[in-house]
């Protein structure tokens, strides 16, 4: 009788444990209260989504070994080999007030921010653990340098190892990030934008995943935390200064692919207190975008 086939087959891609994550990460006074870990699932956003319209609260983290159906902006697909990169969904209420921490609720004007915000908090992650500079393509791609070509680091190319989506549901916030840790070139996904890569394929010094999610999920409740704190002001809670640092469309040349189309091209100026792409274009005049799909042009 065959045996059955594992999902954990590779010993390169040892599973993460449920129970050592949530020593880790479900603390008194934390942000984090559950932790959802499956083997399985279409899609860790449906999966934390439908938890907020049946009234989760918030502080709900849903990671998956493998999802089938998983999906980045503009409804591309994201997939990744099972152990191969960190799937995960967060489930976020920042129009509450929470007065044991002393948290204002945030207007819904300001909840845009949240995508960037985790952007911020993954690309921390990878500097830290992974040891690999990590920057930010407008609004939550997280891009590392990948080799040259006979081994030299960086000074390749930018490839995208992570992407950020969030999605309103009802009256919360579901964050999710795909992050490729241990994909092969042969596992990556064609893309039409800047190539695909992951974090093994740059050259990390590290593929262990669960200090990856600790260390992320750590910075992610640290940042949150702040930007609640200041009713969701991202220039007084440094917010803004950190996503700035770390972003790499500004002072590129670009071309946005904004809803409803149509394209705006110039040099992107900065990010302002919305969080707006600012972009020069050539006659002068200053667009600011606040959805859209970049394409560094040089």
């Amino acid at each position: 009788m065959p045996m059955p086939v594992s999902p954990y087959r590779d010993l390169d891609r040892p599973p993460l444990s449920a129970r050592a994550l949530e020593r880790a990460l479900i603390v008194p006074g934390g942000l984090w209260r559950r932790l959802d870990l499956r083997a399985e699932t279409e899609s860790t956003n449906a999966d934390a989504t439908g938890a907020a319209r049946d009234g989760e609260p918030e502080g709900l983290v849903v990671v998956a070994e493998w999802q089938d159906s998983g999906r980045g902006r503009l409804g591309r697909r994201w997939v990744s080999p099972p152990g191969a990169g960190l799937t995960l969904s967060v489930l976020l209420r920042p129009g509450d007030q929470a007065p044991q921490r002393s948290w204002p609720a945030v207007p819904r004007t300001r909840w845009g921010w949240l995508p960037l915000l985790t952007g911020v908090a993954v690309g921390e992650a990878v500097d830290r653990v992974a040891g690999l500079h990590a920057t930010l393509k407008w609004p939550n791609d997280v891009l590392v340098r990948q080799p040259q070509p006979g081994g030299a680091m960086g000074r390749g190319a930018e490839g995208k190892c992570a992407g950020v989506l969030a999605e309103v549901a009802a009256d919360a916030v579901v964050v999710g990030v795909g992050l490729n840790v241990t994909t092969r070139a042969d596992e990556l996904p064609p893309t039409d934008g800047l190539p695909a890569t992951s974090l093994r394929l740059a050259g990390s010094s590290s593929a262990d995943r669960d200090p990856l999610l600790r260390a992320l999920l750590r910075g992610l409740a640290g940042w949150y935390g702040r930007w609640r704190a200041a009713s969701g002001d991202a220039e007084e809670c440094g917010l803004l200064a950190a996503y700035r640092g770390a972003c790499a469309t500004i002072d590129r040349m670009v071309s946005v692919q904004v809803p409803g189309g149509g394209a705006v091209t110039g040099r992107a100026r900065t990010v302002d207190a919305d969080g707006q792409l600012v972009i020069r274009r050539e006659d002068g005049t200053e667009a600011r975008v606040s959805a859209g799909d970049v394409l560094h042009v040089r």
